[in-house]
């Protein structure tokens, strides 16, 4: 029996494929479970059209990134936050602070978006990576100045 593959099958296929299976598995298994439907003519071209415009979506999806990371490599950020000797601060910039930082500039973003490898704990110009999805990364400058 052919089947369309409506989601990725592990061992089977991709979503989209379509399959030659037993009729039992395709009956019994992978129906009941959503995973294919028959391969008509009807299907096969619905399957084809959902495609282009999921293909469609990722495309403005992806857009909106870009032009968001775009936007956050211009933002700079400025934090006081009290300092003893050698510049180091008593306490440190989270990612936390970061994004409430960057929501009062207008920008929604996630903690766990912010690629921070550990706290920043001295005083000075830093960068931090903002990790968006799909390989698109933007880039905030951070500036940490001792209160006085």
């Amino acid at each position: 029996m052919k089947l369309l593959l409506i989601q990725d099958t592990e061992k089977l296929g991709k979503m989209g494929e379509i399959v030659n299976v037993k009729d039992g598995y395709a009956r019994n298994y992978l129906i009941p479970r959503k995973l294919g439907i028959l391969a008509t003519e009807k299907n096969i071209k619905a399957a084809e059209n959902a495609a282009e415009k999921q293909a469609i979506r990722d495309a403005k999806k992806r857009e909106n990134m870009t032009a968001l990371a775009d936007q956050l490599n211009k933002i700079t950020i400025k934090f006081t936050l009290k300092a003893g000797e050698d510049e180091k601060l008593f306490g440190s910039v989270t990612s936390q602070m970061i994004t409430e930082a960057i929501a009062t500039k207008g920008y929604k973003i996630d903690k766990k978006e912010i690629d921070l490898q550990e706290p920043i704990k001295h005083v000075g110009n830093h960068f931090v990576h903002i990790k968006l999805g799909k390989g698109i990364e933007g880039r905030i400058k951070l500036k940490v100045l001792a209160e006085v």
